[in-house]
């Protein structure tokens, strides 16, 4: 009876160290990276083919952000002020934007598979909006307006989750590994069904090429307009993941334990899946496909912070938009005049350093 005592004492104390060793790396991350995410964003407007100054830069935003007049903008020429607020700008806040709805997406999923693995690609979201916007791209509505392109991403990611669930779904319930299948099968058949229209799309030399730079992501071009379809979509995604944290949390139990403690499962999985497929269609829609960014980036959190969501949920939201404005920059200015397409900048560090957790810390990344 002392031994088994002496145990529960020990395994108690080992638990409120870590939780204490925790807290304290959670004080120091989330100043150390809202820093880094405001240092990579005004690098991200200040560095390009055409350099300007970082003093300009912050002038420039804080005279469009605060009221007219509380920022003196004589001495900056106007093409400066058009370069940073109407040509970087946009593509810095649309990488931003992109980058958070990813990793919280992949963090959401990854807490209702409890599977390190869950990305929006595993319920076809991903497929689903490069449907779509293939579809856009043929049937040329792209040519008619800007906002066909992420509309039509938007509605295939929706359409794709809408599939995969009401396959999945029998008498009112929503197995998880039922629900995974059905999102590799679907997401297996709906990519089937892109490349056959992509290489139906041939005879058209420029839509071909539009369609294969759009699948491997990128944010050439984007404008305010591109930001205000994302940021409404991103921002009540975000509040609705924060919102259920504490019941992914529970999930993390297993189903019939999260149902002991007055969770209703099928509920819960129903708005996370919604609010993922929501993040991951905005960002998709914006920026094209982008891989990687789902599933590193929580993983890389969860071994600084833990596994809890009240914390890995928030820390995705400025890791996740961090990373992908840095890996944008340096898509831009790689390889000059050349702009190399962001999905492959973010699969070079991406798979490296997801290859290295699974080689080196593969008994820190599981959830049992």
């Amino acid at each position: 009876m002392s031994e088994s005592s002496n145990r529960a004492r020990e395994s108690v104390a080992a638990l409120t160290a870590a939780g204490t060793a925790r807290t304290a790396r959670a004080l120091i991350f989330f100043p150390a990276v809202s820093v880094l995410l405001a240092v990579t964003a005004v690098a991200g407007v200040a560095i390009g083919s055409t350099g300007i100054s970082w003093d300009t830069v912050t002038r420039v935003i804080t005279a469009k952000i605060l009221p007219a007049g509380w920022v003196d903008l004589a001495g900056i020429p106007e093409a400066d002020q058009v370069i940073v607020w109407l040509i970087r700008m946009p593509r810095v806040v649309v990488a931003g934007l992109a980058g958070a709805a990813l990793a919280v997406a992949g963090a959401q999923l990854q807490g209702v598979f409890r599977n390190p693995l869950a990305e929006p690609s595993v319920i076809g979201v991903s497929q689903g909006a490069a449907l779509g916007a293939v579809i856009a791209f043929i049937t040329d509505l792209t040519a008619r307006s800007a906002l066909w392109l992420p509309l039509a991403a938007f509605a295939g990611a929706f359409l794709a989750l809408f599939a995969v669930h009401l396959i999945a779904t029998r008498a009112g319930r929503t197995p998880v590994a039922t629900l995974l299948l059905a999102g590799i099968a679907l997401g297996a058949m709906i990519s089937a069904c892109t490349s056959l229209l992509i290489s139906l799309s041939f005879v058209n030399w420029e839509v071909a090429a539009e369609i294969v730079f759009w699948m491997m992501g990128g944010l050439d071009s984007r404008t305010w307009t591109h930001v205000w379809i994302c940021l409404p979509l991103v921002t009540i995604g975000v509040l609705i993941s924060l919102w259920y944290s504490r019941d992914l949390d529970l999930l993390l139990l297993g189903e019939e334990t999260s149902k002991s403690l007055g969770v209703d499962a099928e509920s819960v999985k129903r708005t996370i899946l919604t609010t993922a497929a929501l993040l991951a269609g905005a960002a998709v829609a914006v920026s094209g496909i982008v891989g990687f960014v789902g599933l590193v980036v929580p993983h890389a959190i969860r071994l600084v912070l833990g596994p809890s969501h009240r914390k890995l949920l928030p820390a995705s939201v400025l890791t996740g938009a961090c990373f992908l404005i840095a890996c944008d920059l340096l898509a831009r200015t790689a390889n000059p005049p050349t702009e190399i397409r962001l999905g492959i900048v973010t699969a070079t560090f991406g798979a490296p350093f997801f290859l290295y957790l699974l080689r080196n810390r593969h008994k820190e990344i599981g959830y049992f």
